[in-house]
């Protein structure tokens, strides 16, 4: 599979890709993005503040969250870098703070951080699966509540103003048919999917909606560490025969963040070229036994 991705991943083709937005559409208004110093949180952060919003971006990386401060306030925008470790449910409030000190309010809320390994799941030993639910399963939910207790207490202060915007983003997977390898990510992410669908319904007495994009096979930095044998058959993942890109999933995210999205909350967006519908996804390698008709 021939992908430039550095090219395509780079701040400066994110900041020029084409947008259906307009470049106001979120002034006066804060997004969070979790993960935003690589791959699609950095391609979303880019697009946030290209749309006019004031962007938080966290991680775990500060020299990574920096670079993408540093490209964004380059081109006039408006964002701030604030390392934390979502899996620490008081490095997450801690976060909540100082956006509140910092921005005087938050609007959107995207939690893109994750991450995962591929290997066969009969050989997963405990830490790495502890790892992977932890930070993907975990650490959204508790950026999730968080969130949605900010703007509990919000509502509580003298003469609030009116919420226009209360949303949630969850970046999960596509868990339909499952995608072996990547056990430990489906579990988790299915677990998001499943708590998303709740809240929505718990939470929409405070004007709050969750949602949650589902990425098929993405062109960002992450598709390196799968090996050589799975990135050979990765255009196999769907029929269109390619990999989304990393505007392309950000666009969807913003369409379910902004008023585009404001009549739908508690459903997962799948972002896949068709993949559920018809294509194969090994990312540890096709086992033999599957290779035969």
């Amino acid at each position: 599979m021939e992908l430039d991705i550095d090219r395509l991943n780079s701040p400066e083709a994110l900041w020029a890709s084409d947008t259906v937005y307009r470049h106001d559409l979120f002034a006066g208004r804060v997004a969070l993005v979790s993960g935003g110093g690589s791959g699609l949180g950095r391609a979303l952060a880019l697009l946030f503040a290209r749309l006019g919003a004031t962007v938080v971006i966290c991680g775990r990386t500060v020299e990574k969250l920096q670079a993408v401060v540093d490209f964004a306030t380059s081109r006039g925008a408006t964002m701030i870098a604030l390392p934390v470790n979502v899996r620490e449910p008081e490095a997450v409030d801690a976060l909540f703070r100082q956006i509140h000190e910092r921005c005087g309010r938050l609007d959107y809320v995207v939690n893109n951080a994750g991450g995962q390994f591929p290997q066969d799941a009969i050989d997963y030993a405990p830490k790495g699966w502890n790892a992977v639910i932890n930070n993907n399963l975990n650490g959204t939910w508790y950026m999730m509540q968080r969130a949605a207790q900010y703007w509990r207490d919000c509502a509580r202060t003298p003469d609030p103003e009116p919420p226009l915007a209360r949303s949630i983003v969850n970046v999960v997977v596509v868990t339909e048919r499952g995608m072996p390898g990547v056990a430990h990510t489906v579990a988790a992410r299915a677990g998001i999917i499943g708590a998303s669908r709740t809240v929505a319904v718990e939470w929409a007495p405070l004007g709050i909606r969750v949602n949650c994009v589902a990425p098929g096979l993405t062109a960002t930095e992450g598709l390196r560490v799968y090996p050589p044998e799975a990135q050979q058959e990765f255009p196999l993942a769907n029929p269109m025969k390619r990999p989304g890109t990393p505007m392309e999933i950000a666009e969807a995210c913003i369409y379910l963040s902004a008023s585009s999205g404001s009549f739908v909350t508690g459903e997962v967006l799948t972002v896949d070229g068709g993949g559920k519908l018809w294509g194969e996804l090994w990312t540890a390698g096709r086992p033999d036994y599957y290779r035969s008709a």
